[in-house]
């Protein structure tokens, strides 16, 4: 088969040998003018090798000798159509490339084509958009054109209706000024007919005046002695008859007697009606059932008889230790009033406004029991009736069936040393007063005082004291806590609740407390309040009612100013106290010298000195 495939493979220039060229110009000179070769290179190019002819007829003798050239010719015929089908298989593939491609150019034409609709989209809204915004600037122009022609017609009103009022005003007044012209020339032509009258009718005047007048005397004189008469016989009679005498004498005995036992009766009444059934006019405030409060406030009664024990630090914010300790207070007293023992008394003190009030409060209201709140610095100006207001306290205080826990606030007021202070005489004795109230412990009431100086105390009111209890300013998680009670007491719930005014921005309210807490170093309870009540009014004033994360900042900016700046005040002034004590106890020292100078026998020096 060699043979076969070498013959098939045969290139065509093997066979151009064969074949004689045609040289032109060879039969003698050419007809284009050029010379002709030599006659060595023509026979050159006649000669070719006919070994290939050879082997090709060799070959081909042996192909027709073979018996399987029936065979090979069949399948170079398959081999040839195999490779006609192999190429319009790739026609093909190149056909269906170039139908894709036609078809990948007609899906970008189209992509071409939408991207260009889009944009041609957006255009169009892009026009619509200004001429929306075109057509709007002009009616707002419109608006305002028409506002400030409005405007201008107004205030045309207005110019018309003052001169018009002007006018008025003027015409009245001119009026009111002829009227009165009138009148004077009315009251002048009076007076002078009057006058005239008067001088006319002189003579009948005067005579008209000395006949009331005798008339007048005679009546006088008249009554004068028939009333005379009258006195004389009655008493001649009164005083000649003696059982009229000692009856009249008794009468009148009886009345002083009567007037007297009624004046006493009724301020016994009176004293034992206030201690049962009103509160001494001291007491401030109280939670104690009285029958005149329930006639004048029956709602107000109602609600305290429905009240019930609640958490003794519900709504109290204080730091840990401080409220186990309070706690542990708390549920001693509950428990003493419960078994009817002997109830403590308790120093709260610290800076204001770090919840000792309300803590006194919630602790009645714990134990069962009724509070009643009084004020130091209502005692001082009562002066020599002060010492009978502390007595009637305590006798109001006695009468409780609940037990009463007698809240003192600014309890150094009156207070104060004996030894080392310069204090009244009334002073003096209402403290001599409490001491001798508060001398053994009472299973009645309860004694809770409050002050912000508790060094000023005496000796024997620090004696008479169970416990003391510090309360000091909150620290940042106490702060925190404040800030998240005021915020959702003073801003969230009213909104929440459905106040048209207030409204809250979204912001993140952890962070914010946080920061704030931060802010507020130094500051207590009661100014941590007051700043919650700040924000409330602050988105009360605000144009929305909105309020805002930074409105919240710039309020607690404000806020902790005007606390720095009452921290400066309140240290100047306890400098100029300071200064004050100090310069007085210096007079004191001296002032017994200078009364020596002063007086001359040494008997007058010794008691002005021991003065």
């Amino acid at each position: 088969m060699s043979w076969l495939f070498g013959y098939r493979n045969a290139q065509p220039q093997d066979f151009s040998q064969f074949i004689q060229p045609q040289v032109p110009g060879a039969s003698g000179g050419g007809d284009d003018g050029h010379t002709p070769p030599p006659k060595s290179s023509q026979m050159e190019s006649y000669r070719f090798d006919s070994t290939a002819l050879e082997r090709a007829a060799a070959a081909a003798r042996e192909l027709e000798k073979s018996v399987h050239a029936k065979e090979a010719l069949e399948l170079s015929k398959m081999q040839e159509s195999t490779k006609q089908m192999e190429r319009q298989a790739e026609v093909k593939k190149y056909e269906a490339s170039i139908e894709q491609m036609k078809i990948e150019q007609k899906r970008i034409e189209g992509e071409e084509r939408r991207k260009s609709i889009q944009e041609e989209t957006k255009q169009h809204q892009m026009r619509a958009q200004y001429q929306d915004q075109l057509v709007r600037k002009r009616y707002d122009d419109q608006l305002m054109q028409q506002q400030r022609m409005n405007d201008e017609n107004l205030k045309r009103q207005e110019e018309s209706v003052a001169k018009q009022e002007a006018m008025r005003k003027a015409t009245v007044e001119h009026e009111m000024d002829l009227r009165h012209k009138n009148e004077m020339k009315k009251l002048e032509a009076k007076i002078i007919a009057k006058a005239k009258i008067d001088r006319e009718n002189q003579d009948l005047n005067l005579e008209r005046i000395r006949v009331e007048a005798s008339e007048k005397r005679v009546t006088v004189l008249e009554s004068i002695k028939t009333a005379g008469s009258v006195l004389g016989t009655g008493l001649t009679a009164f005083l000649q008859d003696w059982d009229k005498i000692l009856a009249a004498a008794g009468g009148l005995s009886l009345l002083a007697l009567g007037v007297y036992s009624a004046k006493g009766t009724t301020g016994i009444a009176a004293r034992y009606i206030e201690s049962r059934l009103g509160k001494p006019s001291l007491v401030r405030e109280t939670s104690r059932f009285t029958a005149l409060d329930t006639i004048r406030h029956p709602i107000k009664a109602v609600k305290k008889l429905e009240t019930k024990q609640t958490d003794a630090l519900s709504g109290v914010v204080l730091a840990p230790k401080l409220e186990e300790r309070l706690r542990d207070i708390a549920i001693a007293t509950k428990n003493t009033k419960q078994n009817r023992g002997m109830y403590r008394n308790i120093l709260m003190h610290g800076p204001p406004g770090t919840g000792k009030t309300m803590f006194a409060k919630k602790l009645a209201e714990h134990s069962g029991m009724d509070y009643a709140i009084v004020t130091g610095g209502d005692l001082a100006p009562l002066g020599r009736d002060g010492v009978t207001a502390i007595h009637k306290v305590f006798d109001w205080a006695v009468t409780s069936r609940k037990g009463l826990l007698l809240f003192i606030d600014e309890a150094d007021a009156f207070l104060r040393k004996r030894s080392s202070e310069r204090i009244s005489e009334d002073l003096r004795a209402m403290l001599n007063a409490f001491l001798y109230r508060t001398g053994e412990q009472s299973n009645k009431f309860m004694l809770v005082l409050a002050s912000n100086t508790p060094e000023q105390f005496d000796w024997a009111v620090n004696d008479r004291l169970d416990e003391m209890v510090e309360f000091r300013l909150p620290g940042k998680e106490e702060r925190e806590r404040l800030v998240r009670l005021y915020f959702d007491k003073f801003v969230l719930q009213p909104a929440i609740e459905g106040n048209k005014r207030l409204k809250v921005a979204q912001f993140d309210y952890s962070v914010l407390c946080s920061k704030i807490a931060e802010m507020t170093e130094g500051m207590s309870g009661r100014e941590l309040a007051k700043l919650g009540v700040t924000w409330q009014a602050a988105a009360y004033a605000s144009e929305d009612g909105v309020l805002t994360e930074q409105m919240v900042i710039d309020k607690c900016k404000d806020a902790n100013k005007q606390h720095k700046q009452k921290v400066q005040w309140q240290s100047e002034q306890e400098r100029q106290e300071s200064k004050s004590i100090y310069a007085t106890e210096k007079e004191t020292e001296v002032q017994p010298v200078k009364s020596k100078v002063t007086v001359g026998s040494p008997i007058e020096t010794a008691t002005v000195t021991a003065a």
